[in-house]
C-alpha cells in the first residue's frame, strides 16, 4: 500500500500542476511515481530539473541511459524502476536477454557498456565510491572522463527515483520486470 497516494491531474496541487501535466504529456499518462511526487512541488520540480539537464546537455543515447537505469534500479532493488525501465529499454533497442543481463550485472554482450554499468552499480552500492579497478576498466573500455562525469547525473536521477519509490511505497502501474534467476 502506498504511503504517498497517487494524485490524478484533477487532484494535483496547483504548485505541481505544470510539472504533472508535462510528465503526463511526455509519458502518455500520469504514472504513479510522478503522481506521488506531485504531492510536493519541490520533489517533482527537482526530478524534472534533473531530467531537463540530462535532455539538454547529456550525450548518452537511449540504450546507454536505460542500461544505467537498469543497473542502478537492480542494485537498489527498486521494482518500480526495473519494470518501467524494462519497457523503456525495449524501446531503446535492447532485447529481453540483454535487459536481464544488465539487471543481473552480467553484461557479456557489450564490454564497453559492461564497464560503464559496473561503475554505475558500484556508485549506487557504496554512496558514490567506485573502486579504482572498475574506474580504470571503464577508461580502458573507451569511456572518457567527461562521459564518466556525465554518468554521475544518470546515476543520481535513478537514485532519486529508486529512493522515492522505496520511501513512498509507490504502487506498480507498469508491467513487473521478469524475476532474475539465482
Amino acid at each position: 500500500m502506498p504511503r504517498i497516494p497517487a494524485h490524478t491531474l484533477d487532484t494535483v496541487p496547483e504548485a505541481s500542476r505544470e510539472h504533472a501535466e508535462r510528465l503526463e504529456k511526455r509519458m502518455g499518462r500520469l504514472m504513479n511515481i510522478h503522481a506521488g511526487m506531485a504531492h510536493s512541488p519541490v520533489v517533482i520540480a527537482a526530478y524534472q530539473g534533473m531530467q531537463k539537464a540530462i535532455a539538454e546537455h547529456g550525450t548518452f543515447d537511449a540504450r546507454t541511459r536505460e542500461a544505467i537505469a537498469l543497473a542502478v534500479g537492480n542494485q537498489n532493488g527498486c521494482d518500480y524502476c526495473q519494470g518501467a525501465h524494462t519497457v523503456s529499454a525495449r524501446r531503446a533497442g535492447l532485447d529481453d536477454g540483454q535487459i536481464l543481463a544488465l539487471r543481473a550485472g552480467e553484461v557479456g554482450f557489450d564490454t564497453r557498456l559492461a564497464a560503464l554499468t559496473e561503475v554505475a552499480r558500484a556508485a549506487a552500492a557504496d554512496t558514490g565510491n567506485v573502486p579504482e579497478p572498475l574506474w580504470q576498466a571503464a577508461l580502458d573500455a573507451g569511456w572518457t572522463d567527461t562521459e564518466l562525469a556525465e554518468a554521475f547525473a544518470h546515476i543520481a536521477v535513478n537514485l532519486f527515483t529508486n529512493y522515492f519509490n522505496h520511501y513512498a511505497h509507490t504502487e506498480l502501474d507498469v508491467p513487473a520486470a521478469e524475476p532474475l534467476t539465482a
